[in-house]
């Protein structure tokens, strides 16, 4: 069943990459144990050389971790053709957290003397990995507006010591978007591996695949999950060779593996993901409507708003604008701490994607460890308040809103 390429995306939520347990569990069990068990010394040594399927070491994977990276790539591939017109089966590793998942990627392509080419914007966790971690190791992140393709092409052609090329998009906090099928053919075209976080659109909204991208990242801890129940990365790869060799071997040897229950969950809450991003979408969409016209708000940043700069960027490559919003309080940082202290329903918490409403407030949670210079240069400034739009019923949302922001002084 985890192949049938017949099968709907959220029928593939639900039964993708589920094999029969031995015992006939109706989902697949919790694998607890941290090593398995070998009938022979030959099959040992089989397993080990990757001549017989099996399974080692619990940071190698075990079957629970096994059938959430299959399900998470058949959604990510869902519906489009290799190079040789046949449906495209990328590769998944599933990790401990997102940014495990991207130090892989980072560490299985790059070496010491080879740069980065990214844009503005992206999540507080991964620019401090770029300029806290990578730097150190002589490795340089270059950072271009990339809604200007000529720059992006001259900085790529000027310097040949690019290697990668790294997308977020939609990007946390702004939401600003990039043309994901245009920088892809300009990366390589010019040999560099491109890669995407797609954590915002999930696949649900957004396909990077289908623009010849090499690596698609997600931190499955949000819209994955969808209940805020585990921490989670998960490092999706075009190539399953090149997955199965280097980035398989990276992955182990530092260390950052999942684990049986953390998998179990994510799996459980797979199933849902199709229904859970229609309804975050659609109330999404009152929000925001919504609060661009409070008198309070001087900006919001929403896909799914004619005003956002990349309103029409975001209608091509996205089946929806999703559920992340963010936006501007005139009053600035004295404004989003009253407006945050007055909250009752939503949830005054970082992260996003569960099942509840979530506000934070970048400046001095998730990007608190960016400089304040870079920081308000990427459009962080004091007064942004970032929203995951949950479940609940549209109407409470904003009723919260509104006594939240009428109680700013």
């Amino acid at each position: 069943m985890a192949h049938d390429n017949n099968l709907g995306f959220d029928t593939i939520c639900i039964h993708g990459g589920h094999k029969p347990d031995a015992h006939r569990a109706h989902l697949t069990p919790i694998y607890a144990s941290s090593t398995y068990l070998f009938d022979s010394a030959e099959q040992a040594a089989a397993i080990f050389k990757g001549e017989e399927k099996g399974y080692v070491y619990g940071r190698f994977g075990n079957p629970t971790i096994a059938e959430a990276e299959e399900k998470i790539a058949l959604l990510e591939g869902f519906g489009i053709m290799d190079e040789k017109g046949e449906p495209l089966q990328p590769r998944a590793i599933l990790h401990a957290s997102g940014m495990s998942a991207i130090t892989t990627m980072l560490l299985a392509n790059l070496k010491s003397g080879d740069k980065i080419i990214t844009h503005p914007s992206l999540y507080g966790g991964t620019q401090e990995l770029l300029d806290k971690v990578l730097s150190t190791l002589n490795i340089e992140a270059i950072i271009v507006d990339f809604h200007d393709l000529s720059l992006v092409e001259k900085t790529i052609k000027s310097n040949k010591s690019i290697r990668l090329m790294y997308l977020e998009t939609p990007a946390n906090p702004t939401l600003r978007c990039v043309d994901i099928a245009a920088l892809s053919l300009l990366g390589k075209t010019n040999g560099l591996v491109v890669c995407v976080d797609n954590t915002f659109a999930t696949p649900c909204l957004q396909q990077p695949f289908r623009y010849d991208v090499d690596f698609v990242m997600h931190s499955t801890t949000k819209f994955l999950n969808g209940h805020g129940t585990a921490i989670g990365g998960v490092l999706v790869g075009r190539d399953k060779d090149r997955m199965n060799t280097i980035v398989t071997k990276t992955h182990r040897l530092l260390g950052g593996n999942s684990n049986g229950f953390d998998a179990f969950v994510l799996t459980n809450g797979l199933r849902t993901l199709g229904l859970r991003m229609s309804r975050h979408g659609d109330n999404a969409i009152h929000v925001a409507n919504y609060l661009s016209t409070h008198n309070s708000v001087d900006r919001v940043n929403y896909l799914g708003l004619s005003k956002h700069p990349d309103y029409e960027l975001a209608k091509k490559q996205m089946k929806h604008p999703g559920a992340m919003m963010s936006f501007e309080l005139k009053g600035g940082y004295h404004a989003g701490v009253q407006f945050i202290n007055a909250l009752k329903l939503c949830t005054h918490a970082v992260s996003l994607g569960t099942c509840d409403t979530l506000i934070s407030h970048p400046a001095s949670t998730t990007h608190a460890g960016v400089s304040p210079e870079k920081r308000i240069a990427f459009g962080i400034t004091d007064g942004l308040i970032r929203m995951s739009v949950g479940l609940e019923n549209v109407e409470d949302i904003l009723q919260d809103l509104e006594q939240a922001l009428l109680a700013i002084k």
